[in-house]
């Protein structure tokens, strides 16, 4: 536990403090908590901006690209002046604005396997804001070797899903049950098909939410769930996920996850 809190963060954080789940603990755990964020662009923008408005101590950033004029449509987090700069280098800019307490890392490189369970094993929560495959195979075995909480987005289109995989459960379903390494899934890219603004806040702001609830200690979300949402017909459809005995990565075999369970919400 971390120092008292002063009158102006006692302010700064009231809302947060007069909601009894959280109350003046719970937003001193946020004060004493990390988080990774892989990602900075569409999804890692809203996901860091209310992430440093929760006051959430530390907030690393991983992210080895630079902002192009075509991210502004949605990647929020980033000003038009910053247009070449580096993204991890522009959000913390954005971030200091917001709240100038939360202590800000720069990862301004491709992580690899290596340094991204470095990174997870100084985390708390990890947030996969990534939008390619391969960086999220490799987020979920750095995340499942640490036994780290992972919420993990994705957003194309219209089509976005929110995921949480909880690994400090041994009965935790992993990223790779869900959608295997070896499937053909498709991997659209927003260059390519175009994507929604606003979905990429919605999805990213699900991911904000998650992680300040896994932060504090509450139970109620959407660990071993997926959320999908299409944003064009504006419907939510919440699936209960269970561990695949056969997962290559997290049991020994990999075989879709059965969505045992779906309910509109």
């Amino acid at each position: 536990m971390g120092n008292q809190m002063n009158d102006q963060q006692l302010l700064r954080y009231s809302r947060h403090i007069l909601l009894q789940e959280i109350g003046i603990e719970g937003q001193q755990r946020l004060l004493d908590s990390r988080v990774l964020i892989i990602g900075l662009g569409g999804l890692g923008s809203p996901a860091a901006l209310y992430l440093a408005a929760s006051g959430v101590g530390q907030l690393t950033l991983c992210d080895h690209d630079t902002v192009d004029f075509s991210n502004l449509q949605r990647q929020i987090i980033h000003r038009t002046g910053m247009a070449g700069q580096s993204k991890v280098v522009s959000a913390q800019a954005a971030l200091r604005e917001i709240n100038p307490e939360v202590e800000c890392v720069a990862v301004p490189i491709r992580a690899d396997e290596a340094l991204l369970r470095e990174l997870a094993a100084q985390a708390d929560v990890v947030l996969d804001c990534s939008d390619n495959f391969v960086t999220r195979y490799a987020v979920n075995r750095a995340c499942l070797a640490r036994r780290k909480p992972l919420v993990s987005g994705a957003a194309i289109q219209f089509h976005g899903q929110v995921a949480v995989f909880d690994y400090r459960r041994d009965d935790a379903p992993c990223y790779n049950c869900l959608f295997p390494e070896d499937s053909e899934a498709e991997e659209l890219r927003c260059a390519t098909t175009g994507v929604f603004s606003p979905l990429v806040g919605i999805i990213g702001t699900l991911q904000a939410a998650e992680a300040l609830k896994l932060l504090i200690g509450i139970e109620r979300g959407l660990s071993g769930k997926l959320l999908s949402v299409n944003a064009l017909d504006m419907n939510i459809l919440r699936s209960n996920l269970s561990k695949d005995p056969a997962c290559r990565t997290c049991s020994g075999n990999s075989v879709r996850a059965i969505a045992v369970k779906q309910e509109n919400s």
